[in-house]
């Protein structure tokens, strides 16, 4: 009998942690080691190419590191995006690091508005997946749509403490509240 418990505390556990894992969101430094420069190495191609190693999700947060006042990160349409039209920005980020979280899915588009720098290469592109549906999600709460990529679809990061989302970290503490009150109650009664 003290087995079979053992082993309900044990898959209690398995499941909390698979749960705060698949919650996580995360970091992205944009460009890796090079970070977000002009004339990158690779040419105009640098910053899809390293985009095409990830998988962007809703929350993840993209890094743009970059000295302030050499560079600045803005968000473009994709029309003024492919044609580096850069004062037609959707929202501008001039203090580096810039922390810019993905709050909603679709492609989203990023340069440099400095005088040359989208031309040289200082451009990203990225598509952001929409989040799974959890499995404790009715059939109404399906048929809610994101908000769209260019209304509302990046903010200024607070700074990281966390990546866990707070409904995760609010079950996670609920799971450890059981399985430790459980332990208590077993003990107790088992002796």
């Amino acid at each position: 009998m003290m087995m079979g418990r053992s082993r309900n505390v044990a898959i209690l556990v398995v499941i909390t942690v698979l749960l705060l894992k698949t919650t996580e969101a995360e970091d992205y430094e944009v460009g890796g080691s090079t970070g977000w420069t002009s004339f990158p190495p690779g040419g105009a191609s640098f910053y899809s190419k390293w985009a095409s190693n990830f998988t962007f999700k809703v929350n993840d947060t993209l890094v743009f590191n970059f000295e302030s006042g050499s560079h600045s990160v803005v968000e473009l349409s994709k029309a003024d995006y492919e044609n580096c039209e850069v004062d037609n920005n959707i929202k501008t980020f001039n203090i580096g690091p810039a922390r810019v979280i993905l709050t909603g899915p679709g492609e989203l588009y990023f340069s440099c508005p400095f005088s040359g720098h989208c031309s040289s290469g200082q451009k990203l592109s990225v598509t952001v997946e929409a989040p799974s549906p959890s499995p404790s999600a009715s059939g109404s709460d399906s048929t809610k749509t994101a908000p769209s990529p260019q209304t509302h679809s990046t903010d200024i990061a607070p700074p990281p403490h966390s990546s866990a989302t707070p409904l995760a970290s609010t079950f996670s503490l609920f799971i450890i509240t059981i399985v430790v009150n459980f332990r208590t109650c077993y003990y107790t009664l088992s002796f």
